[in-house]
């Protein structure tokens, strides 16, 4: 499935200079998981697209290696985190976590001029917090 494209839900505001940004990486057990996730993941896609404080996001979806990728950004942290807690998302997170096999965050902020987020850039951060996160004596690094 190719990437559905960065989209703006909502203008930058005046007083906002820099965007928090979140990359995740998902990974689901089985293929027979990818679907359920896939339709769980349109969901969230939706309700961020209308999401106070949504400044862009993205999708990408690599069903036959059962990897979901998400990036988004926000005014603040908090924006983030009220959509994180409110539905369809809220019931989504706890939903899927039976079927995950793993899953990566990683958090930053950008200058707003800096929107829409780089891909491979987001990737890259994915991937460092992978490695930080195997290092981790507990095996949960601090998503930065």
């Amino acid at each position: 499935m190719p990437t559905l494209p960065w989209v703006t839900p909502n203008p930058v505001g005046p007083d906002t200079t820099h965007a928090f940004v979140m990359a995740s990486r998902f990974e689901v057990r089985s293929l027979k998981d990818v679907p359920r996730f896939f339709r769980k993941s349109l969901s969230a896609w939706g309700q961020v697209r209308k999401a106070p404080g949504a400044l862009g996001a993205s999708l990408e979806a690599r069903p036959f290696g059962k990897v979901f990728y998400t990036l988004s950004a926000w005014e603040s942290r908090d924006a983030l985190y009220t959509y994180a807690r409110t539905e369809p998302h809220k019931s989504v997170m706890t939903g899927m976590r039976e079927t995950m096999r793993d899953s990566t965050f990683t958090f930053w902020e950008v200058p707003v001029d800096g929107l829409p987020v780089d891909w491979d850039d987001a990737k890259r951060r994915l991937e460092a917090q992978a490695r930080a996160q195997a290092g981790a004596p507990d095996g949960h690094g601090v998503a930065h």
